[in-house]
């Protein structure tokens, strides 16, 4: 017995479904992955770091969204929601959308067992591929782990780990500094106090 045929999910409709549904889905060249509830621990970094860089950018140029809005990693065929991005000067939408933008120089991604490995590999991958994307952090919930990846002067991404509560990032295209203890402000941490 053979396995039973995908049904494939051409973008448009894929996009039709979405303004529809109750709970936001990823769509990766024809599949529509749904997006599960986030941790507590995942819910305090993410509005720690977002209110970090709101309040560090609130005089810039630059906007900090949530993970409600939408990227488009590749034309009509892989959208995607970051836990946080970053875009500078001015939005560049979808064809046709003022709900998904294209453009970021930031993401900000929290791991999760559930999430960790496409967080690292295909939708990192597709991440890299935006041109105006400079920089990128992921986050450990469960331990104090930030990695952080940014484009250096000769457009090759390099990786900065760090894993001390008393460090502290530097995201470079937006000059922002994220401490770690902010970063995890409130997070309990195994064995931390």
């Amino acid at each position: 017995m053979g396995r039973p045929q995908e049904k494939i999910v051409r973008p448009e409709e894929y996009l039709r479904m979405e303004e529809a549904a109750e709970h936001k889905s990823e769509y990766y060249h024809g599949e529509i992955f749904a997006m599960s509830g986030a941790s507590v621990s995942h819910n305090l970094i993410v509005m720690n770091v977002g209110a970090s860089l709101h309040h560090s950018l609130r005089d810039s140029d630059c906007f900090v969204f949530p993970s409600d809005m939408k990227l488009e990693l590749e034309r009509a065929e892989h959208y995607a929601y970051p836990d946080l991005s970053v875009v500078c000067g001015k939005i560049e939408y979808a064809t046709d959308r003022n709900d998904i933008i294209r453009n970021p120089v930031v993401i900000v991604e929290v791991l999760s067992e559930s999430t960790k490995d496409y967080d690292r590999g295909t939708k990192f991958r597709a991440y890299r591929r935006i041109p105006s994307l400079r920089d990128s952090v992921l986050i450990d919930q469960y331990d104090y782990g930030v990695e952080y990846f940014f484009k250096n002067e000769a457009g090759l991404w390099t990786l900065e780990e760090f894993r001390n509560p008393e460090e502290s990032l530097s995201v470079r295209s937006v000059n922002v500094e994220l401490p770690l203890d902010s970063i995890y402000y409130q997070v309990k941490i195994e064995g931390s106090p």
